[in-house]
């Protein structure tokens, strides 16, 4: 290990491999506290040369690696879980102008997702996915797993917005295709291959991203309904009715008074209601008065808000946004993201709580999402960090209703045991296949996304 440790720091200096024990801690337990491990240092390169030779050092020596990016995740796939070094790319920090012609960016690995959207709001540009975890979430992890967030929708998700990648394979070979030709079929599509596999087959350095224009107006309504399926038909109006939707997010009344109680928010309404639907609408034109209509034409509303300017528009998404830290406070969640189909997603709302209850009656069940995809994040406190009861009923659940068992968030540690729930046997030899041909050693974060031995299809 000190042979090790000293190759390293020839390559990116010595106060870039850090082993303090207090600046360590920090990048070995993920943001929901329940996935914690150990490292011998966290290697801080500030270049993709630099990447590419800590990486040959790592795979010379046998020596596993954990890409780390904001360590933003929820699934436990960026900390060292396995005694892995971690490659801490937040220095790769450049951003280059936005080419105005075309609507692209060349972003580098650990440009944080904010920062990229005021680089592209100066040039009068959007960058097509929003999370709430914008401040820290950085573009390689956005990338590696493939982020969704709240503009799916009507922009499609991270892979969606990828035109040209720059990625280092585990021997420290480069791929750079960075060029943003909106047509090139010349051959297998690997920026998309790497988009979304949670640095398994590569470290992401740098990304060619689509830009998308920016509306002039945003206009925000939050609805509030007695009936879930009066809510989620709602949804579906929206869908259909309001073409400038940009956003349509769901949550119920459990979760919305843990947001105000634990966060000292007022609450929206003066009466409580059953489930609350969020809905953003964004155009070139005000539109308000449509907005406005869509919300009367819907079945079931009991009362409604409408947000015209930015300060409001803020207050009305604090309330969806804030889940995930209210629910953090009350101790470190099962975090479950997943998809359903339309058909089947009241469902799965109305019976999940009784199914966690099955096999952990004194949990707490937390449910919120992107309704407009179909994407419910299940949270469930109360529950030891290790006991895996929880993760295994609600899978199988998804599982049975034909739905994903990752929506955005990723497969990570937390999922890797179910992906044979809703893969076949065939699609994880595919997997493993490329795995091995990419990272024979299993030197790129081998302990995430394909599990020891597959599980039982359904």
């Amino acid at each position: 290990m000190l042979d090790l440790l000293d190759a390293l720091r020839t390559v990116v200096g010595p106060e870039h491999v850090v082993t303090d024990p207090d600046v360590v801690a920090s990048h070995t337990v993920d943001w929901t506290t329940r996935f914690r491990g150990t490292t011998p240092a966290v290697v801080r390169p500030a270049a993709t040369a630099e990447v590419a030779a800590v990486l040959r050092v790592c795979d010379e020596r046998r020596t596993p690696v954990v890409p780390q990016g904001g360590n933003t995740g929820l699934v436990g796939g960026s900390v060292p879980l396995h005694g892995e070094i971690v490659l801490d790319l937040r220095r790769l920090d450049e951003l280059e102008p936005v080419d105005s012609r075309r609507g692209q960016v060349t972003a580098y690995a650990g440009v944080t997702l904010a920062r990229l959207q005021a680089h592209a709001a100066a040039a009068g540009w959007q960058y097509g996915v929003d999370l709430a975890a914008r401040d820290t979430a950085t573009v390689g992890g956005m990338i590696a797993t493939n982020a969704g967030g709240v503009h799916v929708l009507r922009y499609g998700s991270t892979r969606r917005q990828v035109v040209g990648i720059e990625a280092v394979l585990a021997d420290g070979r480069v791929i750079q295709r960075l060029d943003g030709l909106e047509k090139d079929n010349t051959g297998y599509d690997l920026a998309g291959l790497f988009c979304g596999s949670e640095g398994t087959l590569a470290v992401i350095t740098a990304a060619r991203l689509r830009l998308v224009p920016r509306p002039e107006f945003v206009v925000v309504a939050l609805c509030a309904f007695d009936d879930i399926d009066a809510a989620l038909d709602a949804v579906g109006e929206l869908r259909r009715g309001l073409d400038s939707a940009q956003a349509i997010e769901l949550f119920f009344q459990k979760g919305l008074d843990l947001v105000c109680d634990r966060l000292g928010l007022t609450r929206p309404f003066a009466r409580r209601h059953s489930a609350y639907v969020l809905v953003e609408a964004a155009a070139n034109s005000d539109p308000t008065e449509v907005l406005a209509r869509s919300v009367e034409r819907l079945g079931g509303v009991a009362d409604s808000a409408v947000a015209t300017d930015a300060p409001t528009a803020r207050a009305l998404w604090r309330y969806r946004e804030a889940h995930t830290e209210a629910i953090n406070l009350e101790g470190a969640p099962h975090k479950l993201d997943v998809t359903l189909p339309a058909d089947h997603l009241a469902e799965f709302i109305l019976e999940v709580e009784d199914r966690v209850a099955t096999v952990a009656p004194d949990a707490s069940v937390w449910l919120f999402g992107h309704a407009g995809d179909g994407n419910i994040h299940v949270n469930v406190t109360g529950v030891a960090p290790d006991d895996e009861r929880v993760t295994e009923v609600v899978l199988r659940f998804v599982a049975s209703l034909h739905g994903s068992i990752s929506a955005e968030h990723g497969i990570g540690a937390a999922k890797r045991a179910y992906v044979g729930l809703v893969r076949s046997s065939a699609e994880i030899a595919v997997y493993r296949a490329i795995k091995c041909a990419l990272d024979p050693y299993g030197t790129l974060n081998p302990h995430v996304l394909l599990s020891e031995a597959p599980s039982t299809p359904r």
